[in-house]
């Protein structure tokens, strides 16, 4: 995956560099400190992955994401934990909070590798049909069956959405929205803008995230009340 840097710090954009070349699977195809030069550069190359400041001067990487083309993945990065939600806004891959640790940063990078083979990969998988307590996804020419029970959660990727089995993960073209519509109240809720969970495979929780598994997922502050309100008396019926 080429990939880009765009950070207004000297350093910051150094030390990016410097973790872009302890990964094979990247190729650093140019560092910018503003939005404007970014962009003038992404006009003219095929930009796979940025990894991208929030707070700079002028145009801000918030502002930014919302521009760049639908094929191009988002990772935030930020000095300031209390940004981190913000990077759900735009449908960000991830977000790296700076001093930025390599094995944090791997963890994002192989999101990200993750998620450019599936949207660069043959025609995504549709669903057909949602039934009570299973949905229809249609694969080459083929439809599977896939339990709600096997499904840890639901991320929302630009037009589409992903579903994390125990196993694998599965895109389908349809948007968050629509997916979560249809769903059972009672099994999933929406956690914030780009994640719905299946309740029955939380593991743990605190006021800012929800843990399934390896899975870290935040609480938007707008799910938090509706979260805590749906969820605890289910968790409370089971203690």
């Amino acid at each position: 995956m080429n990939c880009i840097i765009v950070d207004d710090e000297p350093v910051a954009r150094k030390g990016m560099k410097s973790l872009i070349e302890q990964v094979p699977q990247l190729e650093l195809a140019g560092s910018f400190n503003n939005a404007v030069a970014a962009s003038a550069f992404m006009s003219g190359h095929t930009v796979d992955l940025i990894f991208l400041d929030i707070q700079m001067p002028g145009i801000t990487g918030m502002e930014f994401a919302q521009s760049i083309p639908e094929n191009t993945l988002v990772i935030f990065t930020t000095a300031y934990a209390e940004y981190a939600l913000d990077s759900y806004e735009v449908n960000a891959v991830d977000y790296l909070i700076k001093p930025i640790e390599l094995s944090r940063f791997l963890k994002a990078v192989n999101k990200a590798v993750a998620y450019h083979k599936l949207l660069v990969s043959a025609e995504p998988e549709k669903v057909e049909n949602i039934r009570e307590d299973y949905l229809f996804i249609k694969s080459e020419r083929r439809y599977f069956k896939i339990n709600f029970s096997s499904i840890l959660f639901i991320e929302g990727l630009k037009d589409y959405s992903i579903l994390q089995l125990e196993d694998q993960r599965i895109i389908t073209k349809m948007n968050l929205k629509n997916i979560h519509e249809q769903l059972p109240d009672k099994l999933f809720l929406r956690v914030n803008k780009s994640y719905i969970v299946n309740t029955s495979h939380i593991d743990s929780f605190d006021t800012n995230d929800v843990y399934i598994k390896t899975y870290e997922i935040a609480l938007g502050g707008s799910y938090k009340r509706s979260f805590f309100e749906e969820f605890m008396p289910k968790y409370q019926q089971k203690e």
